[in-house]
């Protein structure tokens, strides 16, 4: 037997699981998947569960139910790609014929001092319970710094207000305008949201260092109970180290196909991946679906286009509270208020409930 393991039951794993169960995976092909945990967490809301407007299991999908799926738990420490090892923590191995990529991502703190000590996170399941706990216990007026004012540090910002109306809530934002990749009209509103609602967005802010129970904005020392860091993320600690060719962020350069250059039985998808669209769960999810594609041609012996189609994007959507939100749709068209912030909801509905196989 033959063994495929997919490497993170992530967004881009779930996809490809769901396009080779049940029918799809050959005879002589076994199916593993490695991950920490015995289920699928959707990432794009681990800012509800750390802001305490969602539970734990409300955030959860279970990994496929299928014979054919074998599920392996544990900490990959290392990947021989000359040998075809997986090495967990602790002595235990895992040989692969094929190696399906997606650890996800991890924090970037571009080298402040104190960051990675003194500033909690959401990056992980693991994680985001940690931050959860500590806002949670926060007491009364305390003050809160949440660094980063990209997508996860808005979302979390506006949900960490409706959660919890006492906290002094800052949002550092290292630009003159918040979340400048989107038209000026949204990242209006979404500045004007955080003014109605009494959230204190510092622009041009440069987080020079950060101690416990404060951190140091250009030169300036701010208080603060709790530091949430949403300013950039690298790929995991196991790609980092990987030998092969990386981008300049540390992704993985791949074919056009997905996998190595010089392995066309490694594929990596997800946030691990050098691809032309900054990292998403829509880009994992199209990532799997074509590598899902490549594999099924190769084991029935037919042709592979030279290159696969552009992966197309939905667009983006992004909360504030459970309330309001906003985003881009398909052709670039803005949407704001409940109408985005339903439409969220009826995505992540769809997503929850139609994910099994």
């Amino acid at each position: 037997m033959k063994k495929l393991v997919i490497l993170g039951g992530g967004y881009g794993g779930m996809r490809i699981m769901q396009r080779l169960l049940p029918n799809d995976l050959p005879d002589d092909v076994e199916l593993i998947l490695i991950d920490k945990l015995p289920y699928h967490c959707m990432k794009t809301e681990y800012y509800a569960l750390a802001a305490g407007t969602e539970s734990d299991q409300e955030i959860r999908v279970p990994f496929p139910d299928h014979e054919r799926l074998n599920l392996h738990y544990g900490t990959v420490e290392s990947i021989d790609l000359q040998n075809r090892v997986l090495h967990f923590e602790g002595d235990d191995t895992l040989e692969y014929d094929y190696l399906i990529i997606g650890v996800g991502s991890e924090d970037k703190y571009h080298g402040v001092p104190g960051a990675e000590d003194y500033t909690y996170s959401i990056q992980s399941m693991e994680e985001t319970r940690r931050t959860y706990e500590a806002l949670s216990n926060l007491p009364p007026r305390s003050d809160v710094s949440i660094v980063g004012a990209g997508l996860s540090g808005v979302e979390l910002a506006s949900e960490l207000r409706e959660s919890r109306s006492d906290l002094n809530i800052k949002l550092f934002d290292r630009g003159d305008t918040i979340l400048p990749m989107f038209p000026q009209r949204l990242s209006t509103y979404v500045q004007n949201w955080f003014i109605k609602h009494d959230v204190e967005v510092i622009s041009n802010s440069n987080i020079t260092r950060v101690e416990q129970g404060a951190l140091y904005n250009h030169e300036d020392r701010i208080e603060s109970q709790a530091i949430i860091w949403t300013a950039g993320i690298q790929p995991g600690k196991v790609v980092r180290e990987l030998d092969t060719e990386k981008d300049k962020s540390g992704r993985v350069v791949l074919t056009p196909h997905h996998h190595l250059p010089q392995d066309e039985n490694v594929f990596v998808v997800g946030d691990c991946a050098s691809l032309p669209h900054a990292p998403s769960a829509q880009l994992a999810e199209g990532q799997g679906e074509q590598i899902a594609m490549v594999l099924k041609k190769r084991w029935n012996n037919e042709s592979i286009p030279e290159t696969l189609p552009t992966i197309k994007l939905k667009g983006v959507l992004g909360s504030l509270g459970k309330k309001h939100g906003f985003g881009l749709m398909g052709d670039k068209a803005a949407v704001t208020g409940r109408v985005a912030r339903l439409l969220k909801s009826g995505v992540l509905w769809m997503y929850k409930h139609h994910s099994g196989v």
